[in-house]
């Protein structure tokens, strides 16, 4: 026993990956729990890059897409903590061109019908994915119609956050703020946000405040040049496997970004990761570095939707990185508040959330747990391996 693992039920989850990797369902898996501070399990499987028949390693550096949210979330938090702006802020007040957003009604197209919103979009309808916005791969709404249309999520080569919140500026909101939850851009214009209080670009302030400070050193929106070789390349799902996707001797993230989307941008390594998890579950603190304060990650773990809903309450269920059911929001990640509901193992107050490469981590404040898992398969639904993690770690906890 480990830490209050048994390490016999740990090896379940060893078998349970290579079968994943064995069946070519995934080219690999790298999994890491900690527990109590200390690391109590570890496994690496299968081919990074299947084409050059590269193994994965700990040092691989992996996409992690949306997994990128929440550090941008602690970056706009850090600022508050600062005293840069307040939740409940609109977010005109920073961004004047968005002082008359108005909301969808009807229609499509050039035929879109609007009306004045009945209330003002704040700081913390973005941080809680409740700010009315949405995501153009959506591809369920006109609104969403009009972000491919438009380009909002990237529009070139030369594309920045600025332009981005031009184009957004044009474009009603799908519904009221702080009535329904929908993923979306709302974290891209967080990054935005922490440009303009941080008074740097959002890839520097992360850097300085937050990897930098924690020994991120693979970190970042683009591969460092000394550590091209290392990077993972990113599979397509398809009913008989899965396709090369993106290549990684030639991947877009082996150069810096012109736009820096604090929603999905970032490479991270899985002991990387760990350690921002880590600081996290320890409230904002790791290895004498503060990051946070106590009562800013108590604050943003716990549920912020109205009347305490959980996702499914909240309408909207698209696609997203979590289930609905039993599932809260805080500020930037999902909160567990009602685990029947939601049919899993959890503890009540766990936070979590993945990346669209099927990569993924929770924190247990309850059971002092942390996960992280890696792969690059795209889309992450394509296999429930996330829900069946979570049991193989629970199953293993004897203490």
């Amino acid at each position: 026993m480990v830490q209050g693992m048994s390490e016999d039920r740990l090896k379940r989850i060893t078998n349970h990956l290579d079968a994943y990797v064995e069946q070519g369902r995934i080219p690999c898996a790298v999994c890491l729990v900690n527990r109590r501070g200390r690391e109590t399990f570890f496994h690496a499987v299968g081919n990074c890059d299947v084409e050059n028949n590269r193994k994965v390693q700990r040092d691989t550096i992996f996409r992690i897409y949306s997994m990128t949210k929440p550090i941008t979330s602690v970056a706009l938090m850090m600022l508050y903590e600062r005293g840069k702006f307040q939740l409940d802020d609109p977010v005109s007040k920073y961004v004047p061109s968005w002082k008359d957003l108005r909301v969808y009604e009807s229609g499509e197209g050039d035929n879109i019908q609007t009306r004045p919103s009945k209330s003002p979009m704040t700081i913390k309808h973005l941080l809680t994915h409740t700010a009315g916005l949405t995501y153009g791969f959506m591809n369920n709404h006109p609104i969403d119609s009009l972000y491919r249309r438009r380009g909002v999520e990237g529009g070139g080569s030369s594309y920045t956050l600025e332009d981005m919140m031009e184009h957004l500026s044009g474009i009603p909101l799908l519904y009221d703020p702080g009535t329904l939850w929908r993923y979306s851009v709302a974290t891209d214009v967080c990054g935005y946000l922490v440009q303009l209080f941080g008074d740097r670009d959002l890839d520097e302030f992360i850097e300085v405040e937050i990897c930098s400070p924690l020994g991120l050193e693979e970190t970042g929106f683009h591969v460092r040049e000394e550590s091209a070789d290392r990077l993972a390349a990113c599979y397509q799902h398809t009913p008989d496997g899965f396709v090369l996707q993106d290549a990684s001797e030639d991947s877009r993230y082996l150069r810096r970004p012109t736009y820096l989307s604090g929603g999905g941008g970032m490479v991270s390594t899985i002991d990387e990761y760990q350690r921002f998890a880590q600081m996290l579950l320890n409230y904002g603190e790791f290895r004498g570095v503060r990051i946070l304060g106590r009562k800013t990650v108590e604050y943003m773990a716990s549920n912020h939707l109205p009347d305490n809903s959980d996702l499914a309450g909240m309408g909207q269920p698209v696609f997203s990185e979590t289930s609905f059911e039993g599932i809260g929001f805080g500020l930037g990640f999902s909160v567990v508040i009602d685990p029947p509901a939601a049919s899993v193992l959890d503890s009540k107050g766990e936070f979590a959330w993945g990346g669209a490469a099927s990569t993924y981590f929770w924190i247990d404040p309850v059971e002092n747990l942390t996960v992280v898992f890696m792969t690059q398969l795209l889309p992450s639904s394509a296999w429930p391996i996330r829900r069946e993690l979570k049991t193989l770690v629970y199953q293993s906890l004897v203490d």
